[in-house]
């Protein structure tokens, strides 16, 4: 009797084992839910094409299907090349599904970063409001002059996929930053200029001064919109990479979709190459696609201001202070 209980018990004992066991293999089994997080960053950093579309609504996707019918080429198909792009320019792309840093991009030549940060993570049922903060640095000083960028990002759970359901953009600026105040003494201070031949107090050196002062503003931020658009045009047309030819940026208000002579990235007058005061021009490209450009952004006359600015594919602004593009492109110092 005693060796028939010792063997039920045993029985028992391994029935018990089993189960146990056949319940941790199902539980590793499971995958792990996708956070939306890891969503945002599968689909803005992947390098499988079709990624970017996946985490789009059903509506947006069917939208853009046909949007890409009309005009002979997928919309968004070169998202899947973005970080392709930024490595083939020597820049170094690390991404993070935890922590407060979303993705850190460095380029060790020009001793540059880029860092977007989660502001706020909001995660409520199936919602989840993401709210993202963009911050550059150069030798570890500050490029934004105090400006604060939040890009919103509304998540919905669709078909048990993360979805991006709505975006928002919001910049702003403290009148008290420390960093916005040395970038506005910087651009205030009056710049050493001739008194001869002014004929009326309205071209005073203090009146030249100020309006010179307002065209560089609108030129450097005339440079950044241009970078942004190479970035987003190699994006959209992996084959092609960067552009040289400005208006194959604009297009806007034309009619028709988009296409590599008609991106619809910048308005009218910059894709012109002419807007306040100042002349912009791409040039330098190289390679196949191309992975390498230079803008500049040089006064039209001595009045329009007194810097030039230029660029790169690194994304880093320079200036000369002769108001020269070649002298920028050749020395140019970095603005800080």
């Amino acid at each position: 009797m005693t060796g028939t209980k010792r063997l039920l018990a045993l029985m028992c004992s391994s029935i018990l084992a089993l189960t146990t066991l056949a319940a941790l293999a199902a539980t590793e089994e499971q995958p792990v839910p996708q956070t939306a997080r890891q969503a945002v960053l599968e689909m803005f950093f992947s390098k499988t094409p079709g990624t970017f579309e996946k985490h789009l609504p059903q509506a947006t996707r069917s939208a853009l299907q046909k949007a890409s019918a009309t005009s002979g080429a997928p919309m968004f198909s070169g998202f899947s090349a973005l970080t392709g792009q930024l490595s083939a320019h020597g820049q170094q792309i690390q991404t993070f599904e935890a922590g407060t840093t979303l993705v850190l991009i460095e380029d060790q030549q020009t001793h540059s970063k880029f860092e977007i940060t989660v502001e706020r993570d909001d995660l409520r049922g199936d919602e989840d409001e993401i709210e993202l903060g963009f911050h550059s640095s150069k030798e570890g000083q500050s490029q934004t002059a105090g400006a604060k960028f939040r890009l919103n990002l509304t998540m919905k759970q669709e078909g048990g996929a993360w979805q991006l359901n709505e975006v928002s953009v919001a910049v702003g600026v403290s009148l008290t930053d420390p960093d916005f105040l040395k970038a506005m003494t910087k651009k205030m201070t009056p710049a050493t200029m001739s008194t001869t031949s002014i004929p009326n107090s309205a071209s005073t050196p203090s009146a030249l001064t100020a309006m010179g002062g307002v065209n560089e503003n609108a030129a450097v931020a005339g440079v950044r919109t241009i970078n942004t658009a190479e970035v987003s045009y190699a994006a959209s047309f992996p084959a092609a990479g960067f552009t040289c030819t400005l208006p194959d940026l604009g297009g806007m208000g034309s009619g028709g979709g988009s296409s590599e002579h008609q991106a619809m990235l910048l308005d009218p007058r910059l894709a012109s190459g002419r807007k306040n005061g100042y002349v912009f021009a791409l040039s330098g490209c190289g390679g196949t696609p191309v992975s390498k450009y230079s803008v500049t952004a040089a006064p039209a006359d001595p009045g329009s201001g007194t810097r030039a600015f230029c660029s790169d594919e690194s994304g880093v602004i320079r200036f000369s202070a002769d108001g020269k593009a070649s002298s920028c492109l050749a020395a140019g110092r970095p603005l800080q």
